[in-house]
């Protein structure tokens, strides 16, 4: 019998992934339940006993819905049904403060299956986006004004996860279900317009393509493959450089100021996400802000970011030798506004 060509595509996506890894390796699957994440713990059940591996599927419980308890447990005995060698059920609770919902959700989600991934000695934790998850990020990005990373979408490898399916779309995971007889579960969240996504989802993306020709979220994901790399390497440099000037005290303003502009914006957004603004909500213009602390100080006494966090230039005290204060270089210092 001829393979399913959308189980194949599925299975093909893992295989490239789980062939970096050894006999005995812990491999950790998102599932929610929904036709991405059904077909890509399959997919990789399939694959990961060809090679000996031990799969785990995780399902965690945000409790944003009514009855989500009783759907993680639907979720577990799918698991358990497409063969996965243990089930883990993470409930979370999901604090919206400083960001949005979905934000504030994927949060708490990462943070729970890094957990369980170090409780289990995982080797990789897969997650089911797809190509068309890539290009409502792009376009959301493009939208927001968010610049190159943005644009450059969703990384394919960052640390332990990995997205297998971002070449294929999310008609290729239904199709896959199908062909495995699976019924996935439909989030009544991803039929709600109140959430930009699904407004990009079922309307913008559409619309695109109708007065644009098809192809409009293939090429979307394409261009956010071709800038990934640059982006890449730039935010390496970035990385380099924050590590390089940070001090106890915070970042030096004249170190700051000597940056390249193209480094010095991304030094800032980086110690601003480090010090725990949410990514997905730092734009340009909070970028922008702050980098004019640095850049045309004129006596700004702050900038307020999100996840309650504030950025603000100081001139901290100084102790010469002698023990009296000494002249000390301006710095820039993030922090929490929680407690204020």
């Amino acid at each position: 019998m001829r393979l399913d060509p959308a189980l194949a595509a599925a299975r093909l996506g893992v295989r490239r992934v789980l062939a970096a890894g050894e006999p005995g390796d812990v491999i950790v699957v998102a599932c929610s339940g929904g036709a991405d994440s059904t077909a890509l713990v399959a997919a990789t059940v399939f694959e990961a006993h060809k090679l000996g591996q031990r799969v785990i599927g995780v399902t965690v419980d945000h409790g944003l819905q009514a009855g989500s308890a009783d759907q993680a447990a639907a979720t577990v005995a799918l698991m358990a049904e497409l063969g996965v060698d243990e089930t883990l059920t993470a409930t979370v609770r999901v604090d919206a403060r400083g960001m949005g919902p979905e934000a504030a959700a994927r949060e708490a989600r990462y943070r729970v299956l890094e957990e369980v991934a170090d409780r289990v000695g995982a080797w990789r934790v897969l997650l089911g986006h797809t190509r068309d998850d890539q290009a409502e990020t792009v376009l959301l990005g493009l939208a927001r004004g968010s610049g190159g990373r943005s644009v450059a979408g969703m990384r394919r490898r960052f640390g332990r996860f990995e997205r297998p399916f971002l070449d294929l779309t999310r008609a290729d995971t239904e199709a896959a279900c199908a062909a495995l007889g699976v019924t996935p579960w439909q989030d009544p969240h991803n039929e709600d317009p109140g959430y930009a996504r699904v407004r990009v989802r079922r309307s913008v993306l559409p619309a695109l393509e109708r007065e644009l020709g098809p192809g409009v979220a293939a090429a979307l994901a394409r261009t956010a493959d071709l800038l990934r790399p640059d982006m890449e390497l730039l935010d390496a440099l970035a990385d380099e450089a924050l590590a390089r000037i940070a001090t106890p005290d915070g970042l030096p303003v004249p170190a700051l100021a000597e940056l390249p502009e193209a480094l010095r914006t991304r030094v800032l957004r980086s110690a601003a996400v480090a010090a725990g603004a949410p990514g997905d909500e730092l734009t340009y213009e909070h970028v922008v802000e702050v980098d004019r602390l640095v850049t045309d100080w004129r006596g700004q006494r702050w900038v307020d970011l999100p996840g309650l966090l504030r950025a603000q230039r100081l001139q901290p005290p100084r102790v010469g030798a002698s023990g009296s204060p000494s002249a000390a270089y301006p710095v820039l210092r993030f922090t929490s506004t929680r407690a204020l």
